[in-house]
């Protein structure tokens, strides 16, 4: 599955090279999600449904995983979406040929959030600390 397939398909505007980074509003929302991104892959890997829990982020709507932070609902920038690596391998984000790469890179559950980051440019997989004092 490509990328492109997880988005909704909408006409190009061109837009102003001066906008800011929407990574900035991303730190900003995971902040205030923190608790609950760590609260839910604890009960993912509790209940035994993956020890590779995957976060989504993103500003449209995506067709992977389940919604539990939802930006319109929230007044936030982003929606957070709970995944696992299976359900990516199965959709094929993850290549069956690359997931043990991906797991052998793949940083403490407990101590990082595993976010799929998903823009209009593209989407990258990165590994977000909790901050030390939110357990």
């Amino acid at each position: 599955m490509d990328i492109e397939e997880l988005l909704p398909k909408e006409p190009e505007q061109d837009k102003p090279e001066t906008t800011k980074s929407p990574l900035i509003s991303l730190e900003k929302d995971l902040e205030l999600y923190a608790e609950s991104i760590r609260e839910i892959s604890g009960e993912i890997m509790m209940e035994g449904l993956s020890t590779n829990p995957i976060f989504l982020a993103h500003q449209h709507v995506v067709n992977i995983g389940e919604i539990i932070l939802d930006r319109t609902e929230l007044n936030t920038d982003w929606t957070i979406q709970a995944s696992t690596v299976e359900e990516f391998v199965e959709k094929g984000i993850i290549t069956p040929e690359k997931k043990a790469l991906f797991l052998k890179n793949y940083k403490k559950p407990e101590e990082y959030m595993c976010l799929f980051v998903v823009t209009p440019e593209g989407a990258n997989f990165v590994f977000y600390p909790y901050k030390k004092g939110n357990r």
